[in-house]
């Protein structure tokens, strides 16, 4: 049994210690990341509001329960509908992040998405940050995607998907969204997952205009679980998923005239103080661990989707000898072909995602 100590934090008032631990059990290794004394909002220090303080109901009548203070949300799939909630303001950059914890039991052809976006504003040009987790059959794990888009690039899908090293449906976990002028930092608790950063050849694909925080539940089963095979079964419904601890630190931007209403540049100067702005040494060592581990899709190295891997692909060899030139595993897990579609619902990236 091997032991990594990954991280320390200096900068939450408790002692906090990440630990990664690296187990292994009958030859099949698996990465366990525990986290002790401190929970994920202390550790970042971050300053968390109510659901009622930031945020408005999207959709899906009666499937939205707030709790009697006002500070939780639950949102809810029947066969009728689905449910989400939207930020009452639109942001220029920011720290977007919320404590989630996800339906358990059969959840195939579910899909629960926490992202930006601004489509509703400018529905041909618009800018997308993307969480999707994606339900499966009862007895096999969740899977999330990562994705973004920047002025209307829906055609250029730049999907990961990865499996989480616990199990989203016993406890609350933090997922956050960094976007700043240069770089986007995808983070599950305190581990960073993902880093876009911006360079010039990327052009209007990096995301540049204000966008709104949305949540949403919803029914994907023509493409979210084994390639649509899999579909929500509504036996199982309602499928409820919980959200607590959010956290909006941005500058905010006006709905209507499009305008901050206040100076941006403090509000990134401050938001590049925060612990979450800055990828420390350790934090590196604990990304580059989970991409390694549990990353089983990239399109940086589906050299067949994209001869030319696009301009702010970072091709790490440790990662790199893991794929096909599907941008799939070479082994581990059931892969199937990937198809691109069009599929613009609530939180929607345009591409399918195959089952684990």
């Amino acid at each position: 049994m091997d032991w990594f100590l990954c991280s320390q934090s200096k900068k939450s008032s408790a002692p906090f210690t990440l630990i990664l631990i690296l187990l292994c059990c009958c030859s099949s290794p698996s990465l366990v990341f525990t986290f002790a004394n401190a929970s994920s909002s202390s550790a970042f220090n971050l300053t968390t509001i109510s659901f009622d303080e930031g945020y408005s109901h999207l959709f899906g009548d009666g499937n939205l329960i707030r709790s009697p203070d006002g500070k939780n949300v639950r949102l809810l799939l029947n066969r009728f509908s689905g449910s989400g909630f939207v930020s009452s303001k639109l942001y220029n950059h920011g720290f977007f992040s919320a404590m989630i914890k996800l339906p358990s039991d059969h959840t195939a052809g579910l899909c629960v998405a926490f992202y930006t976006s601004n489509g509703d504003v400018f529905p041909k040009t618009h800018d997308e940050l993307d969480f999707e987790f994606l339900g499966n059959v009862a007895g096999k794990p969740w899977r999330f995607q990562t994705n973004f888009y920047g002025n209307g690039s829906t055609g250029r899908g730049r999907e990961e998907r990865y499996q989480l090293w616990f199990d989203p449906t016993k406890q609350f976990h933090r997922y956050s969204i960094l976007w700043t002028s240069n770089n986007i930092i995808f983070y599950v608790d305190e581990v960073p997952i993902r880093e876009v950063v911006r360079s010039k050849a990327m052009g209007g694909d990096f995301p540049s205009k204000p966008m709104s925080l949305y949540t949403t539940i919803w029914d994907a089963s023509n493409w979210a679980t084994s390639g649509g095979k899999a579909k929500v079964n509504y036996k199982y419904a309602p499928f409820t998923s919980e959200f607590k601890d959010f956290v909006l630190e941005g500058c905010p931007v006006d709905p209507i005239e499009q305008v901050p209403s206040s100076n941006c540049q403090d509000t990134d100067s401050r938001l590049a103080e925060k612990g979450f702005s800055v990828i420390t040494p350790p934090r590196k060592r604990a990304m580059r661990r989970f991409r390694e581990r549990y990353m089983y899709y990239s399109y940086c190295y589906d050299t067949i989707r994209y001869p030319v891997p696009l301009p702010e692909c970072v091709l790490v060899p440790s990662e790199r000898q893991r794929f096909k030139d599907t941008g799939r595993l070479k082994f581990g897990g059931s892969h199937k072909s990937h198809r691109h579609r069009s599929r613009r619902q609530p939180g929607a990236s345009n591409s399918e995602d195959p089952d684990m």
